[in-house]
């Protein structure tokens, strides 16, 4: 398998699609120390898009994620 697959029958690929389908709010975690919070709208490969509390969308390098989690909406 080419490394730029899209393998959905890895956990952390179903974890972050739930996330996409169900709308949860989530906290990333950044390895520079940033703290973002708000929807994913979208994951490939290489990338997470999300939507900030602001309606700002942000496309976030997967490499640069530290952890993410879910968090209690409002």
């Amino acid at each position: 398998m080419a490394i730029t697959d899209f393998d959905t029958s890895l956990p952390s690929i179903r974890q972050i699609q739930t996330l996409i389908k169900e709308k949860e709010t989530v906290e990333f975690k950044l390895v520079s120390g940033d703290l973002i919070r708000g929807r994913i709208l979208w994951q490939d490969p290489h990338c997470l898009c999300m939507i900030d509390e602001n309606s700002q969308q942000i496309t976030i390098w997967k490499s640069a994620i530290a952890y993410l989690k879910s968090t209690p909406s409002g």
